[in-house]
């Protein structure tokens, strides 16, 4: 017999049945999908939808209620070695007078002992991840001096001086300017076709990010979903997660954008509380209807009295 060989997962998360409880609050349920290894996916939804609290899912912060998670193979929290995060508070959080190598540091050695001398091994790590989010130029620079988009690659740097195989960002792309974001994309780019790394972007504004998402996760009335990109590409699709008229276009070089009209709102707008067959039927109806017109929604009361029937 020869040896065995030990093999990688052909996903980087895997989510059966799952539901997240805070409280009474039911704040997600019936999460069943599986996300590819190195893919780029986007974690959409409305405010308050849980995408954060689906980050903290993964890297063990916030237990299930129910079902069960797999990341990079293993229980929620016991891969985080393996896992770069960056949360969306890092730029207000952190001391804005440590250096952007000291920042970066903190993710080899931790906060827990203060700065402490690097090896060589180590200054060598720390520049490399400098160099990989392309802001190596500034490791003497104290947060303090830099801008906004600046810590944000300081933040990566810091998430990738461990060499993770797998990336959490959580709206790495607010309060940049287009400028920063593009930059921005481009290097989450680099990083997934360079270094095979899996990436998740909580996002609210897809557009940047177009270019180089594989999929993404839409919670959609109360349920987290995974699909390709072209298939969450769809007017009716995102109409009925946002809750406003959304238009996807297409250029003739085949390139797509979101616009939302904020002229033309759908009809009988109102919260979506759907049951989980409510939405698979939705999702049975809609593979083949990009552009038409939005799902028609029973309102909440309409449907407790169709339930109670």
């Amino acid at each position: 017999m020869g040896e065995a060989t030990t093999q990688k997962p052909a996903e980087s998360v895997r989510f059966e049945d799952a539901a997240v409880r805070r409280g009474r609050r039911l704040i997600w349920s019936h999460g069943t999908f599986s996300i590819p290894r190195g893919s780029v996916t986007a974690i959409v939804g409305t405010n308050g939808a849980g995408k954060t609290t689906l980050l903290s899912v993964e890297l063990g912060l916030v237990p299930l209620s129910h079902g069960s998670v797999r990341v990079l193979g293993r229980r929620p929290g016991e891969a985080n070695a393996r896992i770069g995060y960056v949360p969306q508070s890092y730029a207000s959080d952190i001391d804005s007078n440590i250096t952007a190598e000291q920042s970066v540091a903190l993710g080899l050695n931790g906060p827990l002992f203060g700065f402490r001398r690097l090896t060589r091994a180590q200054r060598d790590k720390v520049h490399e991840a400098l160099g990989l989010a392309d802001i190596d130029d500034a490791a003497g620079l104290r947060l303090s001096q830099m801008s906004g988009g600046m810590r944000q690659r300081v933040a990566i740097a810091q998430a990738l001086v461990a060499d993770p195989d797998l990336l959490l960002l959580d709206e790495p792309l607010a309060n940049l300017d287009i400028t920063g974001q593009r930059d921005l994309v481009a290097t989450l780019s680099h990083l997934n076709t360079r270094l095979d790394m899996s990436i998740q972007v909580v996002a609210h504004d897809l557009n940047m990010l177009l270019p180089i998402l594989t999929g993404a996760i839409y919670l959609l009335d109360g349920h987290p979903h995974y699909a390709p990109i072209g298939n969450v590409m769809d007017s009716r699709l995102l109409t009925h997660l946002y809750g406003t008229k959304v238009e996807v276009l297409k250029t003739p070089e085949g390139d797509m954008f979101v616009r939302p009209n904020p002229l033309e709102e759908p009809r009988g707008r109102h919260p979506h509380t759907h049951t989980a067959a409510q939405v698979a039927q939705f999702h049975a109806q809609g593979e083949d209807s990009a552009g038409h017109d939005p799902v028609e929604c029973d309102p909440p009361q309409e449907q407790s009295k169709k339930e109670d029937r």
